[in-house]
């Protein structure tokens, strides 16, 4: 094992230091930073980034100020422990499940609001915290390991520490899908490496150096730029909220239908990151949500209040169907993956009624390529799995009460995060996206049934439910990463649980602070998945939709069932294409977030797709020191949110609401 090691990566590679202090540090900074950050524009826009690939990249420059800098093994750690750290804000539900269950009606929901204090908020985060990071070791062994999934954004992750710390890419097989931008190093002297599908000869070697000179010498002036820029404009609009609330058509469509524009670069850099097809997914449903069911809900009088109110108004209205179309896209996307699933069940049980030793082509091989004692154990596993529902069961119980949900109810919603985060991985290593929308919305529907009546138990056993799925997948895509650049895997799991453990109160914190300052959802913080969770629970429970609702929302899901099923069509069979037919959930988000926040989204997308289309076609080093600025914007916006925080915790506002009116602008007094 280790001479088959020894001749597929650097000499001396696992001995390299891995988990180490500086590495973990490194990756809890940086994670704290996208917590804040992700949080920020979560409760905005309902839509977070994992941040991986940046994280690394960040972690690359942070670490050429030390006197040694990281090794790529430790820079898989610093990614690991960074995204672990920064996607809690939605593995934990504060972006959705806690506003949700904030803006309960009594008389609706037969509950009121449930305002969490910080610490039962931190119990309920400890009891979801950790059930997905035990998940993760067995399903690495099957999606990872025996099936190798493409995982692309854990393999672009994986491409760029392979740039940046000059190590070959371990790719054995050929077929692994890529992100734009971003070729493995030539194999060197390594004799018997295997080059990737990407690694078309020697130039590959020159546009790697030319990269690396890239980050290394203009790395931290892009990223400190774009950063400062980022911030300045943020720090404007708190004190000229008009400066976010650009009307596009008019001062009276930008207050009665909300038509405005925001300038925001950290949009622009997500638009990037998204890249063009997603945004332009997103930017279609913006316009035929906001420019044509909305107005139509309005003219006949379906949805009869102002436009951006949630329960009466256009965009109340419009939610439903993007619940459809969203709900629709997750499920039929889910269908191959099942049917695989089950069919390599059946498979593996054909195979064990047959004599193994009388046919050794029937035995199945151990593709594992780590000592065991750069494993996680069995027995660490099972532990964790049964102290982690235990643990959440009771804690649960503790913090709503027998009232909210009962404790057999939660076991359940355990388990059905187990099994849809099989589902959810799964997508996630084909397709590169996590449904957990819709995995969250198969456990409402199960709920419904096993606990009809009970809206809290609706919304809890969802948010378990999604809270596996989603934390396992994420953190699948860093296994990935590890294993492409040979990390250890205890490495990256003792990364994930104090990544995971110190987010829980970073996360509560930032959210107790951000709801005293600012009411969620309200103007600035729409939190738009929290009206998703309750609706659909609302609707379980009475059966009520808005007049004429229903009727758009079965023809959207049935065309966009059609679209999902040609969609995963083209993308199994890697077509052109496939990434221009539009994404369900990308679009049903365009439905949810006002026009400003999408068409931003855009911009960069298409700054994206020409930057990309300039430098594919001259050489050169493509997107790398677009990611870095990128990166920059968004980073930048989210830091200085903080800051905006702060002023308003000490009670110094605008200085001065020209220009706004009421529900334009969302900082300024005379729009809230």
């Amino acid at each position: 094992m280790r001479s088959w090691l020894g001749s597929r990566f650097p000499a001396g590679s696992s001995a390299s230091p891995e988990f180490t202090l500086r590495a973990v540090l490194l990756g809890l900074l940086i994670g704290c930073l996208l917590c804040f950050t992700n949080l920020y524009f979560g409760l905005q826009t309902g839509w977070i980034s994992m941040m991986s690939l940046q994280s690394a990249l960040i972690g690359f420059l942070i670490s050429r100020l030390l006197s040694t800098p990281i090794t790529p093994q430790e820079n898989v750690v610093v990614q690991t422990t960074a995204v672990a750290t920064g996607t809690m804000p939605l593995a934990a539900g504060f972006v959705g499940i806690i506003p949700a269950l904030g803006i309960l009606e009594q008389d609706k929901d037969g509950s009121g609001p449930i305002q969490m204090s910080w610490l039962s908020a931190i119990g309920w985060s400890c009891a979801v915290a950790y059930f997905g990071v035990f998940m993760s070791p067995p399903l690495r062994k099957q999606v990872v390991i025996e099936e190798q999934l493409a995982f692309p954004s854990g393999t672009a992750t994986a491409q760029l520490i392979s740039v940046l710390h000059k190590v070959p890419l371990y790719s054995p097989d050929s077929s692994l899908r890529q992100r734009r931008g971003y070729n493995p190093l030539s194999t060197g002297d390594s004799e018997d490496a295997q080059p990737s599908s990407d690694q078309t000869g020697p130039d590959s070697e020159d546009v790697d150096a030319e990269a690396r000179e890239v980050i290394q010498n203009t790395g931290w002036a892009s990223l400190a730029w774009s950063f400062l820029a980022s911030s300045l404009l943020t720090l404007s609009a708190y004190f000229f909220p008009v400066v976010f609330a650009i009307p596009l058509f008019g001062k009276y469509l930008a207050q009665q239908w909300l038509w405005t524009f925001t300038p925001s670069l950290s949009y622009v850099g997500q638009g990037i990151i998204m890249e063009f097809p997603t945004t332009l997914s997103m930017n279609l449903g913006m316009f035929v949500g906001w420019g044509v069911l909305s107005p139509i809900s309005k003219h006949y009088g379906w949805a009869p209040g102002p436009v951006g109110d949630m329960t009466t108004g256009a965009r109340g209205w419009i939610l439903w169907t993007s619940l459809a179309i969203m709900s629709s896209d997750s499920l039929v996307a889910l269908v191959p993956v099942a049917k695989e699933f089950i069919e390599r069940l059946f498979r593996r049980k054909a195979l064990d009624h047959v004599d193994r030793p009388n046919d050794p082509g029937l035995t199945q091989d151990d593709h594992e390529v780590e000592t065991e004692d750069r494993l996680v154990s069995n027995h660490w596993v099972l532990w964790g799995l049964c102290g982690s529902i235990c643990a959440g069961i009771v804690i649960v119980s503790l913090v709503f009460g027998s009232e909210g949900i009962k404790p057999w109810a939660t076991l359940v919603g355990f388990v059905m995060g187990g099994l849809l985060s099989i589902l959810g991985v799964r997508a996630l290593g084909e397709t590169d996206l996590n449904p957990v929308s819709g995995l969250g919305k198969i456990s409402q529907l199960l709920f419904a049934v096993i606990q009809p009546g009970n809206v809290v138990a609706n919304i809890i056993a969802g948010g378990v439910a999604e809270a596996g799925a989603q934390q396992a997948g994420d953190l699948m895509q860093d296994l990935k990463t590890g294993h492409l650049i040979h990390a250890s895997p205890k490495a990256q799991f003792y990364g994930q649980l104090i990544g995971s453990t110190l987010s829980i109160p970073v996360t509560v914190t930032a959210y107790v602070l951000y709801s005293r300052a600012y009411p969620i959802p309200g103007p600035t913080f729409p939190a738009p998945t929290a009206y998703v969770w309750l609706s659909l629970a609302r609707l379980l429970r009475n059966g009520e939709l808005p007049q004429n609702s229903a009727i758009f929302m079965l023809s959207s899901a049935i065309f966009f069932g059609v679209v999902s099923v040609l969609k995963t069509s083209a993308t199994h069979r890697q077509l052109w294409y496939a990434k221009y037919i539009p994404s369900g959930v990308a679009f049903a988000i365009g439905f949810l977030n006002t026009p400003s926040f999408s068409i931003a989204r855009l911009i960069g997308g298409v700054i994206e797709h020409l930057y990309h289309k300039k430098f594919a076609a001259s050489g050169g080093t493509r997107d790398i020191r677009l990611i870095v600025v990128a990166s920059g914007f968004v980073l930048g916006e989210g830091v200085m949110s903080i800051a905006c925080l702060v002023l308003r915790t000490f009670g110094i506002g605008v200085a001065s609401c020209w220009g706004c009116s009421h529900g334009m602008c969302g900082g300024c007094p005379s729009a809230s």
